[in-house]
């Protein structure tokens, strides 16, 4: 599959998952077996010393020590992508540094990447999260009129994925969400014309709910290009989180998984931890996210996510899709890919 001008073996993404829980190791494994392996920028210095005293001098550090790593575990083989949302205070930044560290896509969401192609160089594919038809051809319009360019490839994410969700919160609660292959339907439809008109193919990947070899070949069979996936790669060696976030999905209840409203104004789905029943106060603001308000969130969503993927599951925010407590051990990426692609390619 060719895309911009890199290629993929696999029609397989591996989902960017901050903070922490995809960087080099997993999104390098995942590359060097011909898929893409995505690193999640969000917070993704939060390891380093001086996060707590410059946190944006240190994102985009760990930014290119990351990138470099995973391309050098990869050797040479995929693509290693990196997840930017556009809700970040640094989204630019973040963007910009990846580029600048040889990454070969940027994939974008959590809100409209409108700005995206100003910030990238040719050589880097980008791509847009969409949860509508409506939102790809806004994007895309966007692009062309601005930028004159077009997208590389999209994912749809739909309303069974893990993280924050394109949708409205009532719409997740009451199941009235459009399912992933009527807007699948709809976004073929938009990027039809697009190929057209930049002469190119624009693969369409889907996800939210995706686990299983026979859950692919459903979606491919629906006339998706390929599946984006993120929960079942948490069940790996190489996933970069703690053994006790892994656990905390393989001990998981499918009870315990609901939709949550995020300290940054989105729904999101994650297991139902102690630490999400009450309110806590901030006692330090990173300033993540630019809509961030101290005064009116029940908690830091970078201390949340930072306590979850360093063990403390407790005490922290844990995302998930719906089929997070799937996961009952722990397998290699090498052979998770296998058994996914089994009969595909």
């Amino acid at each position: 599959m060719k895309i911009g001008s890199h290629s993929l073996s696999l029609p397989l993404i591996q989902g960017g998952m901050g903070v922490g829980v995809s960087l080099s190791s997993l999104a390098g494994n995942v590359a060097k077996k011909g898929a893409m392996g995505v690193i999640s920028t969000a917070q993704i210095g939060f390891k380093k010393p001086s996060f707590l005293k410059d946190t944006k001098k240190a994102n985009l550090e760990a930014i290119d020590e990351e990138i470099k790593r995973a391309k050098e575990i990869s050797n040479n083989n995929g693509m290693v992508a990196v997840n930017v949302m556009v809700a970040l205070s640094d989204y630019e930044q973040h963007v910009r540094q990846a580029v600048k560290s040889g990454v070969d896509a940027i994939i974008s969401g959590a809100g409209l990447p409108l700005k995206l192609p100003e910030y990238v160089d040719e050589k880097t594919a980008i791509a847009p999260i969409v949860s509508s038809g409506k939102a790809a051809r806004l994007i895309l319009n966007k692009w062309k009129r601005q930028y004159d360019r077009t997208a590389d490839f999209i994912v749809i994410e739909g309303y069974k994925a893990g993280g924050h969700l394109g949708f409205k919160k009532e719409e997740l609660l009451e199941n009235t969400c459009a399912s992933l292959k009527d807007i699948l339907k709809d976004v073929k439809e938009v990027v039809k014309g697009f190929e057209e008109l930049f002469n190119h193919s624009i693969p369409v990947f889907v996800a939210g709910g995706i686990y299983t070899n026979e859950d692919i070949k459903e979606m491919l069979e629906a006339g998706a290009d390929g599946v984006q996936m993120g929960t079942r790669f948490i069940g790996t060696y190489e996933c970069d989180a703690s053994m006790e976030y892994k656990n905390y999905f393989i001990n998981g209840k499918k009870e315990d998984i609901k939709i949550v409203q995020s300290p940054v104004g989105m729904p999101g789905r994650a297991f139902m931890t102690p630490f999400m029943e009450k309110t806590h106060p901030i006692k330090r603001c990173f300033r993540c996210i630019a809509s961030c308000d101290m005064k009116s969130i029940p908690y830091c969503i970078t201390q949340a996510l930072i306590n979850a993927v360093n063990g403390d599951c407790e005490n922290g925010l844990v995302f998930t899709g719906t089929n997070g407590y799937r996961i009952d051990k722990l397998v290699h990426v090498s052979d998770l890919i296998d058994e996914l692609m089994e009969g595909i390619v």
